[in-house]
Parts: C-alpha cells; structure tokens; sequence
C-alpha cells in the first residue's frame, strides 16, 4: 500500500496553508500567490500575477514596504514581522509580513518571499490595549487633579486657621498674666491653653504635610547647632510635663556640634514621643537616646506594648496612616509621615524595629565627612 505523494501534499500545503504566500520578482513584481491569500482578498491569481505589490498595499503599507520593508530586504536579505494592509474591493486587510530574499550562488537577487499572516484580531487586541492604556492615564490624572486639589485646600485652611488659632493663644496669656485669675478658673484658662497648643501642633502638621506633598517639601533652616542636646532635653522636659503619669527616660550624648534644624529635629523628636506615649504599655518606661558618633547621629525613642504587623510597618510613615486601629488615637495620622520628611530633609532616614522586646523609632542621620568617605 502506497503512502501518499509528497509533491502533492507540498503542493496542498502551499497551496492552503494557514497563512499566505507571496512570492515577488526582483523588481517587486508579483509572480505567484496561494489559494489561501487570494481567498483572503477575493481575488484570481489573474488578478495579481503581474502587477507590481505597490498596488495591493494601502497608503501606510506603501510607505512601511518602501521605506522599511524593502530598504532592510537589500541591507540584509530578510525581515521579520512587519505590519502591512492589503487593498481589496471590501477594504482593506491587516497582516503581519516575513520576508526573505532568493539568491543564488553568485548572489543575484532571484525572488523574494512573504509569509502573510493575518492581523486582524491582533490589531483589535493592540487597539483596546491602547485604549486601556489611554483611559487608565487619564484616569490617573484626574485622580492626581483631584488629589492635589484636595491638598492644596488642606494647605489654604491650615494657613486660614493659624491666625485665630494665635489670637486665642494671645488671649490665654493675657488671663494668665493678669493676675486676676481663681484657682479654678486658672486651671480653665490652663486647660484651654493646653488644647489650643494641641491646634496649634495639628495646623502645623497640616501645614508640612501639605509643603510635603505639593512641591516644595518640609522647609529647613540647616546651622551649626553646638547645644542640640538642650534643644531635644526641653521637649523631653515638656513632654513629662504634658504627661507626669509616665515614666520618660533619656539618654543624651551629644558631644560635637551638629549642622541641623534644631526646630525640625526637636518636632521630630515630639512626634515620635507622642507616638510612643499614645501606642506604649502605660506601665513601661519610654526611652529616648540621642547621640552623635565620627560618622553619624542617632536619635531614637522606644517604647514596650505589641509588635507592630509586618503588613502595617509597610505604610507607617504614609499620610493618614494610624498604624494600630486599636485604641482611641486622636490626631490626623500625619505625625510619622512628618518626622519621615524631615529625615529625608535632613539627607537621612527613619527606621523601625518591633518585636516582643518593643518598638524603636530611630533618625539616622550621617555626617557629611562620612558620606565623602
């Protein structure tokens, strides 16, 4: 029993292959095409055997094949995936083309090949990605429109409040200096005044964040600053002041002068005592150090209670983000987005160390002789 004849089935496959074939003369004229491409075009093999491939090609396949196609073809014998449309009577048809030259031995150009494949579920599939593309960006942009709009309303009221914020500072002080006071309506006046520092804190971080978030960033006053350690000592001071049920220990060395913002470290510094007075066991001790070394300096606060998640220390220092949902936090949740910033400002970085031994918040900030090292 004979198997089949390989001429016929070669002949078949060209013939009715998945794709279609286009063979050119030299001079670019058509000389054979298969069924399959003709079936595609609804055309004869009289209809294209002959005339030059310029007239099956739409305008941009023209211009792809005469300044693409056909000047690589010459420079290096083939070309691969080329994106060409093929004129018909009911419009035109996308196909991706291969090609490749004919030669023989002397190297004269005998023919040159295409392989067509057709584009036209590819093309639908690159011009939806496109369009996702181009909804997705304006998408984007909108909601950056809207959140810098946002941000810069938060900017407009945090300065709109400042003014009366201080006139009510102002009249505070006027009644506790007027000498004209009770006990208990200077402990009124006192209350009052401690809550209106409480605004006054929350507009200025309102304030950075909107600096930080808009442009121009957390403002420094960088100068050498000999009594840095005083500066950090008076917020400690102020702190177990504000606090006198907790224990607040320190550790300060500071032994050279630090070129700095003293003002911005000692906010810094206030930040993350808050933080660890409001998320700490109220049973143990908060610990702040503070020291300089040849290389860098170091300001840390710690404090006992739980761990923080591994998923909420991702995003600890994001605007708004509260860590913890546990327990009744006041505040904007801007307090370490801040101290973040001003890190950064400052050419250093925060980092975060919790596990069952406690949490530490700790700036790191290196000396410029160590970064020229």
């Amino acid at each position: 029993m004979s198997g089949p004849d390989p001429t016929e089935d070669l002949l078949d496959l060209y013939e009715n292959a998945p794709c279609g074939y286009l063979s050119l003369a030299p001079d670019s004229t058509i000389v054979r095409a298969n069924r399959t491409l003709l079936g595609w075009l609804d055309l004869s093999a009289d209809d294209l055997v002959g005339k030059p491939l310029r007239d099956l090609l739409g305008t941009g396949g023209r211009i792809a094949y005469e300044t693409h196609l056909a000047p690589l073809l010459r420079l290096q014998g083939f070309v691969y995936e080329i994106a060409l449309d093929l004129r018909c009577d009911h419009g035109l048809v996308p196909v991706i083309a291969n090609a490749s030259e004919k030669r023989d031995e002397s190297d004269n150009h005998l023919f040159t090949r295409l392989t067509l494949f057709l584009a036209e579920d590819r093309r639908k599939y690159e011009r939806n990605l496109l369009e996702s593309k181009i909804r997705a960006e304006s998408e984007t942009e909108q909601r950056d429109r809207e959140a810098e709009l946002r941000e810069q309303f938060i900017a407009v009221l945090g300065h709109d409040l400042r003014d009366p914020v201080a006139a009510l500072k102002a009249g505070t002080g006027l009644l506790k200096d007027s000498g004209n006071l009770d006990t208990e309506d200077r402990e009124i006046v006192t209350h009052m005044d401690s809550t209106i520092d409480r605004a006054i804190e929350l507009i200025n971080n309102v304030m950075d964040f909107a600096r930080g978030r808009l442009g121009s960033g957390i403002s420094l006053e960088l100068q050498p600053t000999p009594d840095l350690d005083r500066k950090l000592e008076i917020v400690i001071v102020e702190a177990k002041t504000a606090r006198p049920d907790r224990d607040i220990r320190s550790e300060i060395a500071i032994g050279t002068s630090v070129k700095c913002d003293p003002d911005r470290l000692a906010q810094l510094l206030s930040n993350l005592l808050s933080n660890a007075l409001h998320h700490g066991r109220h049973d143990a001790p908060v610990m702040v150090k503070a020291i300089t070394t040849r290389d860098k300096l170091e300001i840390s606060v710690t404090n006992s209670g739980t761990p923080i998640p591994a998923n909420v220390l991702e995003t600890l220092f994001q605007p708004f983000d509260r860590g913890s949902k546990q327990g009744n936090h006041d505040g904007l949740g801007l307090g370490l987005f801040i101290v973040d910033q001003i890190a950064t400002a400052h050419g250093g970085r925060m980092e975060v160390a919790s596990d069952e031994g406690g949490t530490t918040f700790k700036l790191v900030i290196p000396s410029k002789e160590s970064e020229q090292r």
